[in-house]
């Protein structure tokens, strides 16, 4: 049987889907939760582990090729081993992302599942700036954590929210990090959502990203892939590499093939976009919700969910949900 490709009205291929796995998450970082909290969806409306894996098997069929598992922080649910193991049935390559804390408990899953790559959230290298950012002392454990993944050879992104007058005074620090030890740092410009205090005068940009590192090393850029949200560097000679996420101010837009599951089983075309299609509820009733994913798709915006100013993403008429509820 023909598969059928997803493409959008701009003829992009759409072969890689987030599934956020949960609302809750066992820290606090104020760019991702209003610090009020969220009102989380009532257990009933989320997916359930067989909806999970049926849901994914209907993307797979329509040619999706990549998958990552998302949350909140995906660890802290309870069915997580089964969620993996049934999603590393189906063909596609199988990724996470988590904030480590609860890593060490999953070493043997994970592997199990096939995942050799895994995207660490960690915003800052200093134990009680860690504390002040995430409400949480858990940085010893997190940094012990990506030590024992690199130990047990799997590749590892750490994503660094970048904020003005916040962390920019440990970018040189990340990026020595990344010199001496495999890991692949991502610098990622401060994105507007919800709830998360977003102002333009708090992105620290890719130029000036680059233009702190140049100055300190001697870089050079590395090939990005097609579909690549990341421009890639490494430092001469170096073990790892580093990348910036200019979501804002260099978007990468023109090349997305990227779909966002939500926990409650909506589908994001975007990030940013501030529609969602309701798949659980006619998954539910045992309808047909391949016309709902292709029609959904084709409506998808060129760029940032149809906003030209990115000052507008900030808008509460536009931000629909908090990031925590989207799904990293």
């Amino acid at each position: 049987m023909k598969t059928i490709r997803l493409f959008d009205q701009f003829d992009r291929v759409h072969d890689y889907l987030r599934i956020s796995l949960t609302e809750k998450c066992n820290l606090r970082c104020s760019y991702c939760m209003p610090e009020e909290g969220v009102a989380l969806t009532h257990k009933t409306q989320l997916m359930t582990r067989e909806e999970i894996n049926g849901l994914a098997g209907i993307f797979t069929g329509l040619g999706v090729k990549k998958i990552r598992v998302t949350g909140g922080e995906p660890l802290v649910r309870k069915d997580i081993g089964g969620i993996l193991d049934d999603l590393s049935q189906l063909p596609v390559e199988l990724t996470l992302t988590t904030n480590a804390v609860l890593v060490d408990r999953f070493i043997d899953t994970l592997k199990n599942a096939g995942i050799r790559s895994l995207n660490i959230s960690l915003d800052t290298l200093k134990r009680d700036k860690f504390r002040t950012l995430a409400k949480r002392d858990d940085f010893n454990r997190v940094r012990s954590n990506i030590d024992l993944l690199l130990a047990a050879g799997f590749h590892v992104k750490i994503n660094v929210v970048v904020i003005k007058a916040v962390n920019t005074d440990e970018i040189l620090d990340f990026v020595a990090w990344s010199d001496s030890a495999p890991v692949h740092i991502r610098f990622i410009e401060f994105m507007p959502f919800d709830g998360n205090q977003w102002a333009w005068e708090k992105i620290y940009a890719y130029s000036e990203i680059l233009e702190q590192i140049s100055g300190r090393f001697a870089i050079e850029k590395l090939k990005d892939h097609r579909h690549a949200t990341a421009k890639a560097y490494r430092v001469k000679g170096a073990a790892g590499t580093f990348a910036v996420i200019s979501s804002m101010t260099h978007h990468f837009c023109n090349s997305c093939n990227r779909l966002r599951l939500t926990a409650d089983g909506k589908l994001k075309n975007c990030l940013f976009s501030k529609e969602e299609t309701d798949l659980l509820s006619p998954y539910r009733s045992g309808e047909d919700i391949k016309p709902l994913i292709i029609d959904t798709l084709r409506k998808k915006a060129y760029k940032h969910g149809g906003i030209d100013a990115p000052d507008q993403l900030a808008d509460p008429l536009h931000s629909g949900r908090s990031m925590i509820r989207i799904g990293g």
